[in-house]
Protein backbone atom coordinates (compact mmCIF):
# COMPACT_ATOMS: atom_id res chain seq x y z
CA UNK A 1 0.00 0.00 0.00
CA UNK A 2 1.05 3.84 -0.04
CA UNK A 3 2.39 5.22 2.90
CA UNK A 4 0.11 5.58 6.16
CA UNK A 5 -3.33 7.30 5.22
CA UNK A 6 -3.96 9.99 6.14
CA UNK A 7 -7.41 11.90 6.69
CA UNK A 8 -8.03 14.16 3.84
CA UNK A 9 -9.53 16.97 6.47
CA UNK A 10 -5.81 17.01 8.05
CA UNK A 11 -3.82 17.96 5.31
CA UNK A 12 -1.59 20.69 4.99
CA UNK A 13 -0.96 23.32 2.24
CA UNK A 14 2.07 22.67 0.68
CA UNK A 15 4.03 25.61 -0.92
CA UNK A 16 5.76 24.74 -4.03
CA UNK A 17 8.71 27.12 -4.98
CA UNK A 18 8.15 28.66 -8.78
CA UNK A 19 9.16 27.02 -11.70
CA UNK A 20 11.38 29.22 -13.97
CA UNK A 21 11.80 29.13 -17.86
CA UNK A 22 15.46 28.49 -19.11
CA UNK A 23 15.86 32.20 -19.58
CA UNK A 24 14.58 32.97 -16.48
CA UNK A 25 16.66 30.51 -14.88
CA UNK A 26 19.75 32.11 -16.78
CA UNK A 27 18.32 35.92 -15.56
CA UNK A 28 18.29 34.04 -11.70
CA UNK A 29 22.08 32.83 -12.03
CA UNK A 30 23.16 36.10 -13.72
CA UNK A 31 21.81 38.12 -10.85
CA UNK A 32 23.40 35.61 -8.59
CA UNK A 33 26.83 36.26 -10.26
CA UNK A 34 26.60 40.12 -9.80
CA UNK A 35 26.01 40.21 -5.95
CA UNK A 36 28.83 37.51 -5.76
CA UNK A 37 30.81 39.81 -7.98
CA UNK A 38 29.90 42.76 -5.92
CA UNK A 39 30.88 40.85 -2.92
CA UNK A 40 34.63 40.18 -4.25
CA UNK A 41 34.89 43.62 -4.98
CA UNK A 42 34.08 44.18 -0.72
CA UNK A 43 36.33 41.84 0.04
CA UNK A 44 39.35 43.01 -1.88
CA UNK A 45 39.08 46.69 -0.63
CA UNK A 46 38.75 45.45 3.16
CA UNK A 47 41.56 43.63 2.57
CA UNK A 48 43.67 46.52 1.31
CA UNK A 49 42.38 48.69 3.87
CA UNK A 50 43.31 45.91 6.70
CA UNK A 51 46.39 47.94 7.57
CA UNK A 52 44.48 51.79 8.34
CA UNK A 53 44.02 53.20 11.52
CA UNK A 54 39.98 52.44 11.32
CA UNK A 55 40.35 48.93 10.93
CA UNK A 56 37.08 48.45 13.40
CA UNK A 57 34.80 50.93 11.19
CA UNK A 58 35.88 48.74 7.78
CA UNK A 59 35.05 45.52 9.43
CA UNK A 60 31.74 47.36 10.65
CA UNK A 61 30.94 48.26 6.91
CA UNK A 62 32.25 45.13 5.61
CA UNK A 63 30.28 42.91 7.67
CA UNK A 64 26.92 45.03 7.17
CA UNK A 65 27.44 44.87 3.10
CA UNK A 66 27.56 41.02 3.45
CA UNK A 67 24.59 40.53 5.22
CA UNK A 68 22.78 42.90 2.72
CA UNK A 69 24.31 40.65 -0.48
CA UNK A 70 23.82 37.47 1.88
CA UNK A 71 20.16 38.53 2.25
CA UNK A 72 19.77 39.51 -1.42
CA UNK A 73 21.19 35.88 -2.24
CA UNK A 74 18.06 33.96 0.59
CA UNK A 75 15.13 35.91 -1.13
CA UNK A 76 16.54 34.71 -5.02
CA UNK A 77 17.61 31.34 -4.22
CA UNK A 78 14.79 29.94 -1.96
CA UNK A 79 12.25 31.64 -4.04
CA UNK A 80 12.90 29.10 -6.93
CA UNK A 81 12.41 25.09 -7.55
CA UNK A 82 15.20 22.86 -6.44
CA UNK A 83 15.90 22.00 -9.85
CA UNK A 84 16.89 25.65 -10.86
CA UNK A 85 18.70 25.80 -7.60
CA UNK A 86 20.79 22.57 -8.55
CA UNK A 87 21.07 24.53 -12.46
CA UNK A 88 22.24 27.43 -10.37
CA UNK A 89 24.73 25.39 -8.28
CA UNK A 90 26.26 23.54 -11.21
CA UNK A 91 26.76 26.60 -12.86
CA UNK A 92 29.17 28.10 -10.11
CA UNK A 93 32.66 28.03 -9.57
CA UNK A 94 33.46 25.50 -6.14
CA UNK A 95 33.91 28.48 -3.57
CA UNK A 96 30.72 30.66 -4.42
CA UNK A 97 29.17 27.62 -4.79
CA UNK A 98 29.45 26.86 -1.17
CA UNK A 99 28.66 30.62 -0.03
CA UNK A 100 25.06 30.15 -2.04
CA UNK A 101 25.07 26.33 -0.69
CA UNK A 102 25.03 27.83 2.58
CA UNK A 103 22.17 30.07 2.45
CA UNK A 104 19.43 27.54 0.92
CA UNK A 105 16.56 27.21 3.32
CA UNK A 106 17.35 23.80 4.92
CA UNK A 107 13.61 22.47 3.94
CA UNK A 108 15.02 22.26 0.38
CA UNK A 109 18.33 20.64 1.01
CA UNK A 110 16.78 17.52 0.55
CA UNK A 111 15.59 17.96 -3.07
CA UNK A 112 18.51 19.67 -4.05
CA UNK A 113 20.75 16.94 -3.29
CA UNK A 114 18.44 14.77 -5.40
CA UNK A 115 18.65 16.93 -8.50
CA UNK A 116 22.32 18.18 -8.80
CA UNK A 117 24.66 15.94 -10.76
CA UNK A 118 26.93 13.14 -9.21
CA UNK A 119 29.94 15.72 -9.02
CA UNK A 120 28.88 18.58 -7.76
CA UNK A 121 26.92 16.95 -5.20
CA UNK A 122 30.01 15.11 -3.59
CA UNK A 123 31.36 18.65 -2.77
CA UNK A 124 28.16 20.15 -1.63
CA UNK A 125 27.62 16.95 0.85
CA UNK A 126 31.50 17.66 2.05
CA UNK A 127 30.32 20.97 2.83
CA UNK A 128 27.41 19.69 5.21
CA UNK A 129 28.04 18.63 8.77
CA UNK A 130 26.90 15.53 10.09
CA UNK A 131 23.74 16.85 11.56
CA UNK A 132 22.60 18.67 8.38
CA UNK A 133 22.69 15.51 6.72
CA UNK A 134 20.76 13.47 8.75
CA UNK A 135 18.05 16.53 8.61
CA UNK A 136 18.38 16.35 5.07
CA UNK A 137 18.31 12.62 4.58
CA UNK A 138 15.85 12.15 7.56
CA UNK A 139 12.61 13.33 4.84
CA UNK A 140 13.72 11.37 1.93
CA UNK A 141 12.29 8.05 1.17
CA UNK A 142 14.13 4.42 1.01
CA UNK A 143 14.97 4.81 -2.92
CA UNK A 144 16.17 8.43 -2.77
CA UNK A 145 18.16 7.70 0.19
CA UNK A 146 19.62 4.86 -2.08
CA UNK A 147 20.82 7.03 -4.47
CA UNK A 148 22.54 9.48 -2.28
CA UNK A 149 24.60 6.48 -0.29
CA UNK A 150 27.45 6.20 -1.90
CA UNK A 151 27.99 10.15 -1.28
CA UNK A 152 27.01 9.55 2.20
CA UNK A 153 29.27 8.52 4.89
CA UNK A 154 28.59 5.58 6.55
CA UNK A 155 27.69 6.88 9.94
CA UNK A 156 25.05 9.37 8.48
CA UNK A 157 23.71 5.97 6.74
CA UNK A 158 23.70 4.41 9.96
CA UNK A 159 21.61 7.02 11.96
CA UNK A 160 19.00 7.86 9.06
CA UNK A 161 18.26 3.73 9.03
CA UNK A 162 17.54 4.29 13.02
CA UNK A 163 14.77 6.34 11.97
CA UNK A 164 13.30 4.30 9.44
CA UNK A 165 10.71 1.46 9.60
CA UNK A 166 11.13 -1.87 9.50
CA UNK A 167 9.58 -2.16 6.05
CA UNK A 168 11.51 1.15 4.97
CA UNK A 169 14.55 -0.07 6.12
CA UNK A 170 14.66 -3.69 4.38
CA UNK A 171 13.65 -1.45 1.41
CA UNK A 172 16.76 0.65 1.95
CA UNK A 173 18.85 -2.44 1.97
CA UNK A 174 17.10 -4.06 -0.92
CA UNK A 175 17.89 -0.94 -3.03
CA UNK A 176 21.54 -0.28 -1.58
CA UNK A 177 21.57 -4.07 -2.90
CA UNK A 178 21.13 -3.63 -7.09
CA UNK A 179 23.75 -2.57 -9.33
CA UNK A 180 23.80 0.41 -10.73
CA UNK A 181 22.54 0.95 -14.37
CA UNK A 182 19.98 -1.38 -13.28
CA UNK A 183 16.37 -1.30 -12.71
CA UNK A 184 16.06 -2.30 -8.76
CA UNK A 185 18.71 0.92 -8.37
CA UNK A 186 15.83 3.43 -10.09
CA UNK A 187 12.59 1.58 -8.58
CA UNK A 188 10.53 3.57 -6.40
CA UNK A 189 8.69 1.71 -3.15
CA UNK A 190 5.88 4.56 -3.12
CA UNK A 191 3.01 3.06 -4.74
CA UNK A 192 -0.82 2.18 -4.39
CA UNK A 193 -1.59 -1.32 -4.40
CA UNK A 194 -5.22 -2.88 -3.83
CA UNK A 195 -6.85 -6.41 -4.15
CA UNK A 196 -8.63 -7.72 -7.06
CA UNK A 197 -11.97 -8.56 -4.63
CA UNK A 198 -13.00 -5.67 -3.93
CA UNK A 199 -15.21 -2.98 -5.77
CA UNK A 200 -14.54 0.27 -7.18
CA UNK A 201 -16.31 2.36 -4.48
CA UNK A 202 -13.92 0.32 -1.83
CA UNK A 203 -10.83 1.51 -3.83
CA UNK A 204 -12.38 5.13 -4.36
CA UNK A 205 -12.75 5.37 -0.63
CA UNK A 206 -9.87 4.13 0.14
CA UNK A 207 -7.50 6.73 -2.10
CA UNK A 208 -9.67 9.72 -0.56
CA UNK A 209 -8.56 9.20 3.23
CA UNK A 210 -4.78 9.20 1.02
CA UNK A 211 -2.80 12.58 1.98
CA UNK A 212 -2.06 12.31 -1.79
CA UNK A 213 -1.29 9.89 -4.32
CA UNK A 214 2.02 9.07 -4.91
CA UNK A 215 4.02 10.74 -8.27
CA UNK A 216 2.82 9.80 -11.46
CA UNK A 217 0.14 7.16 -10.89
CA UNK A 218 -1.31 6.37 -13.37
CA UNK A 219 -2.54 2.89 -12.81
CA UNK A 220 -3.03 1.17 -9.28
CA UNK A 221 -1.86 -2.19 -8.69
CA UNK A 222 -3.56 -5.34 -8.15
CA UNK A 223 -1.89 -8.05 -5.95
CA UNK A 224 -2.96 -11.19 -4.22
CA UNK A 225 -2.82 -11.48 -0.23
CA UNK A 226 1.12 -13.12 -1.15
CA UNK A 227 1.70 -9.70 -2.94
CA UNK A 228 1.87 -11.70 -6.63
CA UNK A 229 0.92 -8.95 -9.30
CA UNK A 230 -2.44 -9.62 -10.59
CA UNK A 231 -2.77 -6.78 -12.69
CA UNK A 232 -3.12 -2.90 -13.19
CA UNK A 233 -6.25 -0.93 -12.81
CA UNK A 234 -5.98 2.01 -14.77
CA UNK A 235 -7.25 5.91 -13.34
CA UNK A 236 -9.66 6.18 -15.84
CA UNK A 237 -11.07 3.34 -15.56
CA UNK A 238 -11.65 3.59 -11.84
CA UNK A 239 -13.19 6.76 -12.64
CA UNK A 240 -15.95 5.75 -15.24
CA UNK A 241 -17.04 2.62 -14.17
CA UNK A 242 -19.97 1.32 -12.18
CA UNK A 243 -18.83 1.97 -8.61
CA UNK A 244 -20.23 -1.49 -7.92
CA UNK A 245 -17.75 -3.46 -10.40
CA UNK A 246 -15.33 -5.65 -8.96
CA UNK A 247 -12.06 -4.47 -9.91
CA UNK A 248 -10.90 -8.03 -11.53
CA UNK A 249 -13.68 -7.20 -13.69
CA UNK A 250 -12.08 -4.02 -15.35
CA UNK A 251 -8.43 -4.61 -14.53
CA UNK A 252 -6.11 -5.18 -17.31
CA UNK A 253 -4.24 -8.92 -16.53
CA UNK A 254 -1.55 -8.23 -19.39
CA UNK A 255 0.94 -6.21 -17.73
CA UNK A 256 4.27 -5.12 -19.15
CA UNK A 257 6.42 -6.07 -15.84
CA UNK A 258 10.29 -5.29 -15.31
CA UNK A 259 12.97 -7.27 -13.02
CA UNK A 260 14.81 -5.58 -10.35
CA UNK A 261 18.18 -7.08 -12.09
CA UNK A 262 16.95 -5.75 -15.87
CA UNK A 263 19.03 -3.33 -17.24
CA UNK A 264 18.08 0.43 -17.07
CA UNK A 265 17.83 0.96 -20.18
CA UNK A 266 15.95 -2.18 -21.08
CA UNK A 267 13.01 -0.36 -18.77
CA UNK A 268 13.75 3.10 -21.16
CA UNK A 269 13.52 1.16 -24.58
CA UNK A 270 9.90 -0.28 -22.84
CA UNK A 271 8.94 2.74 -21.83
CA UNK A 272 9.62 4.66 -25.16
CA UNK A 273 8.26 1.39 -27.44
CA UNK A 274 4.58 1.47 -25.11
CA UNK A 275 4.58 5.13 -24.02
CA UNK A 276 4.43 4.21 -20.74
CA UNK A 277 3.99 6.37 -17.36
CA UNK A 278 4.84 3.82 -14.99
CA UNK A 279 5.32 0.14 -14.94
CA UNK A 280 5.78 -2.28 -11.74
CA UNK A 281 9.26 -4.17 -10.83
CA UNK A 282 8.10 -7.79 -9.93
CA UNK A 283 11.11 -10.61 -8.04
CA UNK A 284 11.48 -13.72 -9.31
CA UNK A 285 8.78 -15.45 -7.62
CA UNK A 286 6.30 -12.23 -9.64
CA UNK A 287 5.91 -10.09 -6.33
CA UNK A 288 5.23 -6.57 -6.67
CA UNK A 289 8.41 -5.10 -5.18
CA UNK A 290 8.01 -1.69 -6.76
CA UNK A 291 7.90 0.65 -9.92
CA UNK A 292 9.70 2.43 -12.27
CA UNK A 293 8.15 6.26 -13.46
CA UNK A 294 9.07 8.24 -16.38
CA UNK A 295 10.85 10.90 -14.60
CA UNK A 296 13.49 8.32 -14.11
CA UNK A 297 13.81 6.77 -17.09
CA UNK A 298 13.90 10.48 -18.64
CA UNK A 299 17.28 10.62 -16.44
CA UNK A 300 18.29 7.64 -16.99
CA UNK A 301 17.91 8.61 -21.25
CA UNK A 302 19.56 11.49 -20.42
CA UNK A 303 22.59 10.17 -18.59
CA UNK A 304 22.85 7.95 -21.45
CA UNK A 305 23.09 10.24 -24.05
CA UNK A 306 25.56 12.42 -21.99
CA UNK A 307 27.70 9.71 -21.52
CA UNK A 308 27.77 8.62 -24.93
CA UNK A 309 29.28 12.21 -25.79
CA UNK A 310 31.77 12.54 -23.43
CA UNK A 311 33.06 8.43 -23.89
CA UNK A 312 33.29 9.33 -27.59
CA UNK A 313 35.90 11.88 -26.76
CA UNK A 314 37.36 9.36 -24.28
CA UNK A 315 36.26 11.46 -21.34
CA UNK A 316 34.39 11.22 -17.91
CA UNK A 317 31.70 13.33 -16.17
CA UNK A 318 33.65 16.10 -14.40
CA UNK A 319 32.96 19.28 -12.09
CA UNK A 320 33.42 21.93 -15.16
CA UNK A 321 34.84 24.50 -12.51
CA UNK A 322 37.17 22.00 -10.60
CA UNK A 323 41.11 22.22 -10.33
CA UNK A 324 43.61 22.15 -13.17
CA UNK A 325 45.00 18.91 -11.76
CA UNK A 326 42.01 16.85 -11.68
CA UNK A 327 40.70 17.88 -15.30
CA UNK A 328 44.22 16.98 -16.57
CA UNK A 329 43.73 13.11 -15.17
CA UNK A 330 40.70 12.82 -16.86
CA UNK A 331 41.51 14.41 -19.97
CA UNK A 332 45.18 13.27 -20.69
CA UNK A 333 44.86 9.28 -20.98
CA UNK A 334 43.04 9.59 -24.12
CA UNK A 335 44.96 12.42 -25.57
CA UNK A 336 47.97 10.68 -24.71
CA UNK A 337 46.24 7.72 -26.94
CA UNK A 338 45.63 10.51 -29.94
CA UNK A 339 48.85 11.34 -29.70
CA UNK A 340 50.52 8.11 -30.72
CA UNK A 341 48.51 6.84 -33.15
CA UNK A 342 48.81 10.47 -34.81
CA UNK A 343 52.36 9.82 -34.05
CA UNK A 344 52.41 6.24 -35.96
CA UNK A 345 50.11 7.52 -39.09
CA UNK A 346 53.31 10.28 -39.24
CA UNK A 347 55.63 7.42 -39.57
CA UNK A 348 53.12 5.70 -41.81
CA UNK A 349 53.55 8.55 -44.25
CA UNK A 350 56.99 9.06 -43.46
CA UNK A 351 57.74 6.03 -45.15
CA UNK A 352 56.63 7.57 -48.44
CA UNK A 353 58.81 10.79 -47.96
CA UNK A 354 60.67 9.34 -51.60
CA UNK A 355 57.47 9.81 -53.76
CA UNK A 356 55.79 13.01 -51.08
CA UNK A 357 59.07 14.45 -52.71
CA UNK A 358 58.79 13.57 -55.97
CA UNK A 359 54.94 14.84 -56.30
CA UNK A 360 54.79 16.96 -53.99
CA UNK A 361 51.36 17.91 -54.51
CA UNK A 362 50.90 14.81 -52.87
CA UNK A 363 51.38 16.27 -49.27
CA UNK A 364 48.12 18.53 -49.74
CA UNK A 365 45.91 16.13 -51.28
CA UNK A 366 46.17 12.89 -48.44
CA UNK A 367 44.74 14.70 -45.49
CA UNK A 368 41.41 15.15 -47.55
CA UNK A 369 41.98 10.99 -48.18
CA UNK A 370 42.64 10.83 -43.84
CA UNK A 371 39.51 12.96 -42.97
CA UNK A 372 36.92 11.68 -45.70
CA UNK A 373 37.53 8.11 -44.52
CA UNK A 374 37.40 9.14 -40.65
CA UNK A 375 34.24 11.57 -41.01
CA UNK A 376 32.24 8.24 -43.31
CA UNK A 377 33.89 6.08 -40.32
CA UNK A 378 31.85 8.23 -37.49
CA UNK A 379 28.94 8.73 -39.23
CA UNK A 380 28.33 4.38 -39.40
CA UNK A 381 29.42 4.08 -35.71
CA UNK A 382 27.28 6.67 -34.36
CA UNK A 383 24.73 4.95 -35.78
CA UNK A 384 25.63 1.69 -34.53
CA UNK A 385 26.41 2.43 -30.99
CA UNK A 386 23.00 4.42 -31.25
CA UNK A 387 21.62 1.03 -32.86
CA UNK A 388 23.07 -1.09 -29.93
CA UNK A 389 21.91 1.28 -27.22
CA UNK A 390 18.21 0.25 -28.69
CA UNK A 391 18.34 -3.42 -28.60
CA UNK A 392 18.80 -3.68 -32.25
CA UNK A 393 22.05 -5.13 -33.17
CA UNK A 394 22.11 -8.67 -32.30
CA UNK A 395 24.54 -11.74 -33.74
CA UNK A 396 22.01 -12.55 -36.18
CA UNK A 397 22.42 -9.34 -37.97
CA UNK A 398 25.82 -7.65 -37.55
CA UNK A 399 27.57 -9.49 -41.26
CA UNK A 400 23.80 -7.63 -42.64
CA UNK A 401 24.73 -4.42 -40.91
CA UNK A 402 28.64 -4.49 -42.37
CA UNK A 403 27.60 -5.65 -45.74
CA UNK A 404 24.59 -2.58 -46.16
CA UNK A 405 27.31 -0.16 -44.25
CA UNK A 406 29.70 -0.93 -47.25
CA UNK A 407 27.04 -0.78 -49.50
CA UNK A 408 25.62 3.09 -48.60
CA UNK A 409 29.40 4.45 -48.11
CA UNK A 410 30.55 2.95 -51.68
CA UNK A 411 27.51 4.56 -53.26
CA UNK A 412 28.25 7.53 -51.33
CA UNK A 413 32.44 7.54 -51.55
CA UNK A 414 31.36 7.22 -55.27
CA UNK A 415 29.80 10.10 -55.97
CA UNK A 416 32.26 12.08 -53.62
CA UNK A 417 35.17 10.71 -54.44
CA UNK A 418 34.67 12.62 -58.40
CA UNK A 419 34.37 16.00 -57.13
CA UNK A 420 37.67 15.25 -54.88
CA UNK A 421 39.10 13.43 -58.26
CA UNK A 422 38.44 16.78 -59.92
CA UNK A 423 39.30 19.01 -57.16
CA UNK A 424 42.55 16.92 -57.55
CA UNK A 425 43.09 17.49 -61.45
CA UNK A 426 41.79 20.67 -61.19
CA UNK A 427 45.62 21.45 -59.08
CA UNK A 428 47.73 19.33 -60.55
CA UNK A 429 46.41 19.27 -64.02
CA UNK A 430 47.19 15.23 -64.32
CA UNK A 431 44.48 12.57 -64.30
CA UNK A 432 46.65 9.87 -63.16
CA UNK A 433 46.91 11.17 -59.74
CA UNK A 434 43.25 12.27 -60.18
CA UNK A 435 42.58 8.43 -60.72
CA UNK A 436 44.65 7.72 -57.35
CA UNK A 437 42.94 9.89 -55.32
CA UNK A 438 39.51 8.70 -56.11
CA UNK A 439 40.57 5.60 -55.23
CA UNK A 440 42.32 6.40 -52.51
CA UNK A 441 39.25 7.76 -51.08
CA UNK A 442 36.58 5.43 -51.93
CA UNK A 443 38.96 2.69 -50.11
CA UNK A 444 39.43 4.47 -47.03
CA UNK A 445 35.71 5.44 -46.95
CA UNK A 446 34.84 1.69 -47.30
CA UNK A 447 37.47 0.87 -44.28
CA UNK A 448 36.03 3.88 -41.80
CA UNK A 449 32.43 2.00 -42.89
CA UNK A 450 34.02 -1.57 -41.99
CA UNK A 451 35.66 -0.30 -38.49
CA UNK A 452 32.84 2.20 -37.71
CA UNK A 453 30.87 -1.09 -37.12
CA UNK A 454 33.62 -3.57 -35.97
CA UNK A 455 35.09 -1.00 -33.07
CA UNK A 456 32.34 -0.67 -31.44
CA UNK A 457 30.44 -4.53 -31.90
CA UNK A 458 34.12 -5.54 -30.55
CA UNK A 459 34.33 -3.69 -27.74
CA UNK A 460 30.71 -4.14 -26.54
CA UNK A 461 31.86 -8.23 -26.98
CA UNK A 462 35.30 -7.92 -24.40
CA UNK A 463 32.87 -6.31 -21.88
CA UNK A 464 34.02 -2.50 -22.80
CA UNK A 465 31.85 0.34 -23.32
CA UNK A 466 31.38 0.34 -27.13
CA UNK A 467 31.52 4.53 -26.96
CA UNK A 468 34.72 4.72 -25.26
CA UNK A 469 37.58 6.32 -27.07
CA UNK A 470 36.26 4.81 -30.13
CA UNK A 471 36.08 7.43 -32.14
CA UNK A 472 40.24 7.87 -31.28
CA UNK A 473 40.72 4.23 -32.58
CA UNK A 474 38.48 5.07 -35.91
CA UNK A 475 40.96 8.16 -36.50
CA UNK A 476 44.01 6.69 -35.88
CA UNK A 477 42.73 3.27 -38.58
CA UNK A 478 41.32 5.41 -40.98
CA UNK A 479 44.34 8.35 -40.85
CA UNK A 480 47.16 5.42 -40.95
CA UNK A 481 45.72 3.24 -43.37
CA UNK A 482 44.11 6.59 -45.60
CA UNK A 483 48.00 7.44 -46.02
CA UNK A 484 49.25 4.19 -47.14
CA UNK A 485 46.17 3.73 -49.32
CA UNK A 486 46.69 7.19 -50.60
CA UNK A 487 50.66 7.43 -51.31
CA UNK A 488 50.93 3.34 -51.89
CA UNK A 489 49.03 3.67 -54.91
CA UNK A 490 50.88 6.98 -55.67
CA UNK A 491 53.70 5.42 -55.30
CA UNK A 492 52.85 2.17 -57.63
CA UNK A 493 50.92 3.76 -60.31
CA UNK A 494 52.34 7.52 -60.13
CA UNK A 495 56.57 6.98 -60.20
Amino acid sequence: MADQPVAADTAIPVVIPRRLDPEDAQLALQELQSILKRQEVVDALAQRQHEDEDEDGSNLLEGMLQRQHEDEIRQIINALHPADIAFILESLPVQQRQAVWQLVSQEYDADVLLEVEDWVRESLIESMDHDDLIAATGTMDADEIADLAPDLPPDVIAEVQKGLTDAERAQLVAAMGYPEDTVGAIMDFDMVRVREDVTLEVVLRYLRRLHELPDHTDQIFVVDRADQLRGTLSLSRLLLSEPDTLVNAVMEPDVLSLNPMDPDTDAANAFERYDLVSAPVVDEQGRLIGRVTIDEVVDVLQEDSQEQELSRAGLQEEDIFAPVLAAMRNRAPWLLVNLCTASIASLVASRFEGTVSHIVILAFLMSIVAGIGGNSGNQTMTMIIRAMATGRVTGANIWQLVKRELQVTFLVGACGSLVAATFAWVISDSYAIAAVMMAAMVGNMLIGAALGVLIPLLRDRFGKDPAVGSSVLLTFATDSLGFFLFLGLATVFLL
